[in-house]
């Protein structure tokens, strides 16, 4: 299989970057406490617009609120990973309850926005009166986004995103293979519609990798795991490795081959390998 029909699809917030980038902009701007206060009044977007709007009321300009941004942490070896996996020719994209201006932000700051072909996000930008708004994906004011399951805020489900994704993926000649990583509980429903030939990673012990460990056998794609930037880039560069040689037509079969369910230790048994050679370890099977 070629690089380029290889399609990863990122989370962002504690995912690319290794923290909250609404929380990080709330916190660095030294409104917390009027965050935490406002929090239980309204929904998230209209809490982070309206934190805008005081910001500007107190002189912020949105040239302060890029400084911060551009301050968010980020591991060395993700920017490298995201470089890595695009100079290969893979298809990038974000799927993220942040916002474009945050994420663009990040993005342009570290060199990565050529990376990405496609960002779906809360709408954010700056107005005619040079103020930044902030507004949901989807308006769930005026009507729901269609999902129910519980892991999905009201503003977006990530799981419809990525199943308009697999549709437009579907009417191209050549099929398609998906890496999707993922922190949060918004991400247990895009996992929910990876099929056989695909793969998740979650972030080891951050939410939906512990909804992923209730619920194993929902997931049909297959799992790796990682916990930093390190295991971010190795995992996520081994398995492209391995996807670019292994025979699009028989994919499973193949991986099958490499790897064995070792049931009393109730993990992944991996072949013996030394060095930076060692594939990661596979998320643990439950029984």
């Amino acid at each position: 299989m070629a690089a380029s029909d290889i399609v990863v699809i990122f989370d962002f917030d504690k995912t690319i970057i290794d923290c909250d980038s609404d929380n990080w902009v709330v916190d660095e701007l030294g409104a917390t406490e009027l965050f935490n206060q406002l929090l239980p009044t309204m929904p998230w977007n209209s809490l982070m617009d309206r934190m805008m709007k005081e910001q500007h009321s107190q002189g912020t300009t949105v040239e302060d609120i890029a400084a911060v941004l551009k301050r968010t942490p980020i591991h060395l070896q993700i920017i490298e990973a995201i470089k890595s996996a695009h100079a290969l020719g893979c298809d990038l994209k974000i799927v993220s309850d942040a916002n474009t201006f945050f994420i663009d932000t990040i993005l342009e700051h570290h060199g990565l926005q050529e990376c990405f072909s496609e960002i779906n996000t809360n709408p954010g930008f700056v107005d005619e009166q040079g103020r930044l708004r902030i507004f949901p994906h989807h308006d769930f004011t005026k009507s729901s986004h269609g999902c129910d399951h519980p892991s999905c805020p009201p503003n977006m489900c990530k799981g419809i995103v990525i199943e308009k994704i697999q549709a437009s993926l579907s009417m191209e000649d050549q099929k398609k293979t998906i890496i999707y990583l993922g922190d949060g509980l918004g991400d247990f429903c895009p996992s929910l519609k990876l099929g056989d030939g695909d793969y998740v990673m979650p972030r080891k012990d951050f939410p939906v990798w512990d909804l992923i460990c209730k619920n194993r056998s929902l997931i049909k794609a297959q799992i790796y795991e990682w916990s930093d930037g390190e295991e971010f880039k190795s995992v996520l560069l081994r398995l492209i490795s391995r996807i670019i040689s292994i025979d699009g037509n028989n994919t499973n079969a193949n991986i099958g081959q490499l790897y064995s369910v070792d049931c009393k230790l109730n993990t992944m048994a991996l072949p013996a390998t030394t060095g930076h050679e060692a594939f990661p370890q596979a998320l643990p099977v439950l029984h």
